[in-house]
């Protein structure tokens, strides 16, 4: 694929994903875009996605697109590298920006999981915790989800294009609710639901089918814990269970969580 506009002469901006720790269900999510992913193709470069195209991984990129959590001290490595080469950097899912399901590992003893799991755990290079890329490197921008929601992945990539700062929600998922007009499933019928407190992105999915929200999200910006919980323990709810799923590193999740742990 060339790097310059055809007839212009100017060069196109280079895109590139790169893949950690995770399902691959957000890569998937990209290439479901499919008709708007083959005009976004016209405007970029895709110098590098596993998953789309053989070109080897040579910076340096306009725009990384990285996915999953850091594992394992190559992982380590590989992101700084990552960074280097990168002009800007947007972290996609539930597992680049809060560690995803993988970070349950941060509660307990990764040495006891190895020895249950492997029969030899002599070739298990593994850190200790499962860590959002934020961690480790400088992030320009956070795109939550399990999976993301292509909507967002595609106003996140052309805002970037365009040089200006993406347009995506940071409200709760509640809001999400009122506007497709659905009623409360915790007030209406007593479910608990974590879309109080759950970023919006998903379009309030489970509740519009009478399910309460399971925070695939992450934490939205007006998470109010100390109100929230009480409630959750009031509908007979484990707490501590209902925290710990996808964005289970979450600081607010992880937090709140670990308190209501200690009792």
């Amino acid at each position: 694929m060339s790097t310059e506009d055809e007839g212009s002469g100017r060069r196109r901006p280079r895109l590139a994903v790169f893949k950690f720790a995770s399902c691959d269900g957000c890569q998937l999510t990209l290439l479901n875009c499919e008709d708007e992913l083959l005009a976004l193709a016209e405007r970029i470069d895709v110098a590098y996605f596993e998953e789309a195209v053989t070109a080897p991984d040579q910076g340096v990129y306009d725009l990384a697109l990285v996915d999953g959590s850091i594992t394992t001290p190559e992982d380590a490595q590989r992101v700084r590298h990552v960074r280097e080469v990168s002009r800007h950097l947007v972290t996609l899912g539930a597992c680049a920006t809060a560690g995803g399901i993988q970070a349950l590992r941060n509660y307990a003893d990764v040495a006891e999981f190895r020895a249950v799991v492997y029969a030899r755990g002599d070739y298990i290079d593994s850190l200790a915790t499962s860590t959002p890329v934020s961690a480790h490197v400088p992030v320009d921008f956070e795109l939550r989800g399990c999976p993301i929601d292509r909507g967002q992945l595609l106003e996140v990539v052309t805002a970037f294009l365009d040089g200006r700062t993406p347009d995506v929600p940071a409200h709760s998922v509640c809001f999400e609710c009122k506007r497709r007009g659905t009623p409360c499933v915790t007030v209406a019928r007593g479910v608990p639901c974590m879309g109080p407190v759950t970023h919006a992105g998903c379009g309030a999915l489970c509740p519009a089918y009478g399910r309460g929200c399971y925070g695939c999200f992450g934490p939205s910006d007006s998470t109010n814990f100390p109100a929230f919980v009480p409630l959750l323990r009031r509908d007979g709810m484990d707490v501590v269970r209902l925290l710990r799923t996808f964005n289970t590193a979450a600081p607010e999740f992880d937090a709140a969580s670990r308190k209501e742990e200690l009792g």
